[in-house]
C-alpha cells in the first residue's frame, strides 16, 4: 500500500519540482553584456594596466556592476570588407598588404573573412586563420564597377553571424562614395547598431568623394564604437591599420548583467566613465571608444 501511494505521489512531486526550477529559470538573467573599451590619453597613445576601479558602467543612467573585467589579448573574428571598384586599381596591391598587415599584426587565433564590392558585393573568402589563403583571395580579385559600400557592409555583418568569438571587428577600405547601393546609408546605420560589431573605416577619398563620403564613413564607425581614418595616401593607410590592429589587443573588457531584465528589444544606452589611478601626477584626462549603446535582446533571440 505505502509502495503504492509514493508511486502516486511521484508524479505530483516531480511537477512541483519542474515548476520550481521552471520559475527559477525565468527569473534569472542570463543575458551577460560586454563592452570593449579602448583607453586612450590626451596624445591618443593607449592606456594600458587599468584596474576594474578605474571604471564605471551605466545602462540607461543606471549604474551597472561590473562582473567580467579582462585586460588581455583575446582573439577576434575580422570581417575585411574591401573596395573593388575601378578607381581602386592603382593602389590595390598596396591596399591589398597593408590589409594583410593589419591581419599579421592581431592574435594568431583570429579568424578573417573577406568582402569584396565593386557594383555590388560578395564575400570572396569565408572565415579563416590562414594568411596566405588570405593573400590569394586579396590578390586574385581584378577592380571595375562603381562602390556599393552600404551593400558591402550589411553582407558583412550578415557574414558575422558565424563568428565563433564574441569580440567581433570589421576593417571597411574604400577611396569613394557609394554609388551603386541597393540599401541605405540609414539602413547600413541600424544594420550596424544592431550588430554588436565595431567597425573602423579607412578612407583614402578624393575630391569627388566630398564631405558626404567622409560625413557616412564617420557615422557608420563612430555609432559602433569604432573609428575613421582619413590618410593621406597608402602608407599612411598602412600605419593606421597596424595601429588599430594594435589597440584592439589592448582593449579592456567589461561584461554585466544588465539590471534591467525586460526583453522587449528597446534601445538600451550604455556609458562608461574612466577615472585615472590614485596618485598619479599630473593627472591624465582619459578618453574611452566603445559602443554608446544595444538593442536589448527578446524572448525570440
Amino acid at each position: 500500500m505505502k509502495f503504492k501511494l509514493l508511486l502516486l505521489a511521484f508524479p505530483v512531486m516531480a511537477s512541483l519540482l519542474l515548476a520550481q526550477e521552471s520559475a527559477f529559470k525565468l527569473n534569472v538573467n542570463v543575458d551577460l553584456t560586454e563592452v570593449h573599451v579602448s583607453v586612450t590619453d590626451e596624445k591618443d597613445h593607449p592606456v594600458g594596466n587599468l584596474k576594474k576601479e578605474n571604471f564605471r558602467l551605466f545602462e540607461d543612467r543606471t549604474e551597472q556592476k561590473i562582473t567580467v573585467f579582462k585586460y588581455e589579448d583575446i582573439p577576434v573574428s575580422i570581417g575585411l570588407v574591401v573596395d573593388n571598384s575601378r578607381s581602386i586599381e592603382p593602389r590595390k596591391q598596396r591596399l591589398d598588404a597593408a590589409a594583410l598587415s593589419f591581419v599579421r599584426k592581431g592574435n594568431a587565433e583570429d579568424e578573417t573573412f573577406v568582402v569584396h564590392f565593386d557594383d555590388e558585393p560578395r564575400v570572396s573568402q569565408e572565415f579563416t586563420d590562414s594568411i596566405p589563403v588570405l593573400e590569394d583571395t586579396l590578390a586574385r580579385m581584378k577592380p571595375y564597377g562603381q562602390t556599393a559600400i552600404y551593400d558591402a557592409l550589411i553582407l558583412a555583418l550578415d557574414q558575422m553571424g558565424k563568428a565563433k568569438y564574441t569580440k567581433r571587428v570589421i576593417l571597411l577600405i574604400t577611396d569613394g562614395v557609394d554609388n551603386s547601393s541597393k540599401h541605405t546609408l540609414s539602413e547600413a546605420i541600424e544594420a550596424a547598431k544592431r550588430s554588436r560589431v565595431a567597425i573602423y573605416t579607412v578612407g583614402l577619398l578624393s575630391v569627388s568623394g566630398g564631405q558626404k563620403a567622409e560625413d557616412s564613413l564617420v557615422r557608420l564607425a563612430e555609432v559602433t564604437g569604432g573609428h575613421a581614418y582619413f590618410p593621406n595616401d597608402v602608407d599612411e593607410a598602412r600605419m593606421i591599420m597596424e595601429r588599430v590592429a594594435k589597440d584592439l589587443r589592448e582593449q579592456y573588457t567589461l561584461g554585466y548583467f544588465p539590471t534591467n531584465a525586460s526583453r522587449n528589444g528597446a534601445w538600451r544606452s550604455i556609458r562608461v566613465d574612466v577615472a585615472p589611478p590614485q596618485g598619479r601626477r599630473p593627472v591624465p584626462r582619459l578618453n574611452a571608444n566603445y559602443r554608446h549603446g544595444y538593442y536589448a535582446p527578446t524572448d525570440s533571440n
